[in-house]
């Protein structure tokens, strides 16, 4: 036997056997300032391309002036408690009528986070005799909501509709035998790779299978669809969408979530899902401020049109210039190199320290391991200056990178100490 800290420190996770690099360069850096394309980073002013804050709301004047207000009115401890039990409020029921109007669902949950919403909607929805068939690139949320089933789970390729079918078939014998049902699970955007999910091929298989749609749309949110609404009516299956979720992190630029879904399937939601059972009601600054946030959402259209302006000018940029983008259908814009986690540091910190530029590095186990991606937010605030300046450090950072250059440097000193 072997004392659980002992064993904790001897089986770190992946990600842990670069914990001696400082915590505030690779890993938790601490960007300064005001949120925006310009922030600070290490003591340095850097542009900065790594906030999802699409839309530019986190501030918008008519943003910050709401949640001023809403928090000068009701501090932060409004409501008091449990939703169900003493949580409840006027203006909690109004952004659940708001958002499911918005999605054209009958009804809406509001939740405290995305992360945890996604986990307990999951384990509220299926025991022990049903199947769930979900994509192989879903988000760990999913995967860990996944985790918690207790019966049958199946994987199909991503976004590879004849291995869903195929999964869909072991899926629909089994649940035969079992007597439960089928949940397949899928995201409206992939936020590595910004690729949208299939939910049109999807939706296409429920003419030959029965089973229930879940669609994780947090990057889709405000940034896809004619008015915003997300993935399912960018690609006009939202009515085949059964239970649509979405989080406040990216779009909103704020905190919490919503499912919306059938009425009588979001009622049971609410006397069923844990994580908010269990937990203390979004406070009421919170829920006023997205009221403020949907209302800009749904009334100034050019949030949405200047951040795929800024897009557009991204992607096509990079792709004149040889760069490989992956096949994002989305704002979120993965810039691809071939790399060890050496050359990618060196890289990062070439970006950072020479160019002014910071966005975030993605290495191996998220990617596989010859794999460097630099993943970049484009946001309705940026500028067309802003892209012209990124795309001219990348095409230099592809050269040095061609040439060798990061592979023969060795991290320099800036990372205090390393």
């Amino acid at each position: 036997m072997v004392d659980l800290f002992d064993k904790l420190k001897m089986e770190a996770g992946p990600l842990a056997k670069y914990s001696h690099l400082p915590d505030d360069y690779f890993f938790f850096p601490k960007l300064e300032g005001e949120i925006g394309p310009h922030m600070k980073f290490n003591g340095k002013e850097v542009l900065n391309w790594s906030l999802n804050n699409y839309l530019g709301l986190a501030n918008h004047p008519e943003v910050r002036k709401t949640d001023a207000d809403a928090a000068a009115k009701y501090g932060m401890g409004l409501p008091m408690g449990a939703r169900m039990m003493s949580g409840n409020s006027l203006n909690h029921l109004e952004l659940e009528r708001q958002l499911a109007e918005f999605e054209k669902k009958e009804d809406v949950m509001l939740l405290n986070f995305g992360y945890q919403g996604v986990v307990s909607i999951i384990d509220a929805l299926v025991d022990r005799k049903d199947v769930i068939v979900y994509d192989a690139e879903s988000h760990a949320c999913i995967i860990d909501g996944v985790r918690l089933h207790m019966g049958k789970r199946f994987v199909y390729l991503h976004n590879d509709m004849d291995s869903l079918e195929k999964q869909l078939q072991r899926a629909t014998k089994l649940a035969e035998e079992t007597g439960g049902g089928i949940l397949v699970i899928t995201e409206g955007v992939f936020g590595m790779s910004g690729k949208q999910g299939d939910l049109k091929g999807v939706a296409e298989l429920k003419k030959k299978y029965k089973f229930r749609l879940f669609v994780d749309d947090a990057h889709g949110f405000g940034t896809m669809g004619k008015t915003g609404a997300g993935c399912g009516e960018e690609q006009g299956v939202q009515d085949q969408v059964d239970l649509y979720f979405s989080t406040f992190a990216k779009s909103m630029a704020s905190i919490g979530a919503f499912v919306a879904g059938p009425k009588n399937i979001i009622k049971y939601l609410r006397y069923s899902v844990r994580s908010q059972i269990y937990a203390k009601s979004l406070p009421m600054p919170l829920v006023v401020g997205a009221l403020k946030r949907l209302e800009l959402l749904k009334t100034q259209p050019e949030l949405k049109a200047n951040l795929w302006k800024i897009v557009n000018a991204m992607q096509n940029g990079l792709k004149e210039r040889g760069f490989n983008i992956g096949s994002t259908s989305s704002p979120v814009t993965p810039v691809l190199f071939k790399g060890g986690v050496g050359e990618a540091a060196n890289m990062a910190m070439d970006l950072r320290e020479n160019f002014g530029i910071f966005c975030s590095v993605v290495i191996y186990p998220v990617v596989p391991k010859d794999v460097i991606m630099f993943r970049i937010i484009p946001t309705a605030v940026h500028t067309l200056d802003d892209v012209n300046r990124t795309l001219e450090a990348f095409s230099k950072l592809k050269t040095k990178l061609d040439s060798g250059f990061y592979k023969e440097e060795v991290l320099v000193s800036v990372t205090k100490g390393v």
